[in-house]
């Protein structure tokens, strides 16, 4: 008999596990090559993961909402035509066989459900503490069995007093040798102030981090719960702001050629290739060129090491119906035309939209550009998306009275106008480098030819 294991993909750049949000397959289903068998969530993306095989699942490793490292096997499918068979001959003595375990079975059941409701509640309640787990360590407190206050108890070693794998793995291994963690750990308030220590540097931990001040909720007050996606989005942005030193530049660019040209350009575009000629495209053919410039721009930082990128890989902000954002990746940037980047921009936008997008395309990116504009903002100062260092926010196109030079002299004119907002991490980026990166895109924007061809 043989079967082939389905494994979780990996989900993009730095991204280990995802949770589970739903099955589409049942265990006996028959399964066709490249039909989605389960759908999963990252911070990233939400996205269905297809077989690799025709055949029949007979296994699901995980439930709905686990969490699944990269790599592991979810689901099991028997290759089509490789059917168990039992033979005729042996059908009476397996069903005395079934009826003499049928009373053992029952009682196993029994006692399996009484275990399962025991453990289910000594489950943790992560909603009700202000203190942040990772995923990983969620999985092993459910696992093992450790309770809210257990962890609560746990000192943490990773940033800002968090719990890491290590930590809990150590509590684990002294609660099997006997050790008496739980019970030092309630008595540790109580003597904590019996015990006189020097004066030291304070600790960067979860008890001395200012606490959000608790909201009251009134009258009349509709409480509405973070999405999965917004609960990881928000903890992407805190991160973000805590890792990089953020550091923003601002530059005004005259956009009147690119604006002229488009409006002259734009309907035999659309008639030609059954796309739209939108703004976005243009910035992007500007920004991978500048990237080519200023390739200490299009870099990550790995601890003490800088990670120069090869590929110049675009990450484009697209905001979802539902208020969630997410960031499909345009991969060689800087090898395409514009037709070719007018197309992937639009197809990569719609199928964003439409909850249609892989895995693989969000994910690689080393640098991103956000439209605020297309919201009216004129400029705006946004998070860097890690383990990029820049991020460029591209303010709403205005008409405005500008003073315009000539050879005959200066004049007042009405120019199109937009404010390009550069943020970079000041850790690896000097304020140089930030500001001649953001001026060679408007001097690209500026330098545009009125009569170019597409």
């Amino acid at each position: 008999m043989s079967k082939f294991e389905l494994k979780l993909p990996q989900m993009g750049e730095s991204v280990a596990e995802a949770t589970l949000t739903n099955w589409l397959k049942e265990v006996g289903d028959t399964i066709e090559m490249d039909e989605a068998i389960f759908e999963i969530a990252t911070d990233k993306v939400d996205s269905e993961v297809p077989s690799e095989v025709d055949g029949v699942l007979v296994e699901k490793r995980f439930d709905v909402d686990d969490v699944i490292k990269v790599g592991e096997v979810v689901a099991v499918i028997q290759i089509e035509g490789e059917v168990d068979t039992v033979a005729e001959g042996s059908s009476e003595e397996k069903v005395e066989e079934v009826v003499s375990v049928q009373e053992p079975a029952g009682e196993l059941e029994a006692q399996m459900a009484s275990v399962k409701e025991s453990v289910s509640s000594s489950t943790p309640d992560f909603s009700s503490s202000e203190r942040f787990y990772s995923p990983l360590v969620k999985n092993i407190a459910k696992e093992e069995n450790v309770s809210m206050d257990e962890l609560e108890a746990i000192t943490g070693t990773g940033k800002e007093g968090r719990v890491t794998k290590n930590d809990i793995m150590a509590y684990l291994e002294n609660r099997s040798n006997g050790s008496q963690v739980k019970e030092e750990a309630k008595l540790k308030p109580e003597t904590k102030t019996d015990k006189v220590e020097a004066p030291s540097a304070p600790k960067e931990t979860v008890a001395n981090k200012p606490q959000a001040p608790k909201v009251q909720v009134g009258a009349g007050d509709e409480v509405i719960p973070l999405t999965r996606m917004g609960k990881l989005i928000a903890h992407h942005m805190i991160e973000s702001i805590s890792t990089s030193a953020h550091v923003q530049s601002f530059v005004e660019v005259d956009v009147t050629n690119v604006v002229n040209w488009r409006n002259k350009v734009k309907n035999t575009f659309q008639q030609r290739e059954s796309e739209k000629l939108t703004f976005t495209p243009i910035f992007m053919e500007a920004v991978a060129m500048a990237l080519k410039k200023y390739p200490l721009m299009n870099i990550s930082l790995d601890g003490d090491k800088v990670i120069k990128k090869k590929n110049i890989n675009l990450g484009m902000a697209a905001a979802l119906p539902d208020g969630n954002l997410i960031v499909p990746v345009i991969k060689n940037a800087d090898q395409l035309n514009l037709v070719g980047m007018a197309k992937t921009v639009n197809d990569l936008a719609d199928r964003a939209r439409n909850n249609q997008l892989k895995p693989d395309e969000v994910k690689d990116g080393t640098y991103t550009v956000t439209n605020v504009g297309s919201f009216g903002s004129v400029f705006g100062t946004p998070i860097i998306n890690q383990p990029q260092v820049g991020i460029l926010a591209l303010g709403a196109i205005r008409k405005l009275p500008s003073v315009i030079e000539t050879d005959q002299g200066e004049y007042i004119g009405i120019r199109s106008k937009m404010y390009l907002s550069h943020s970079y991490d000041h850790r690896v980026v000097n304020g140089a480098l930030g500001g001649m990166f953001v001026k060679s895109v408007a001097d690209y924007l500026e330098a545009w030819d009125i009569n170019r061809e597409i």
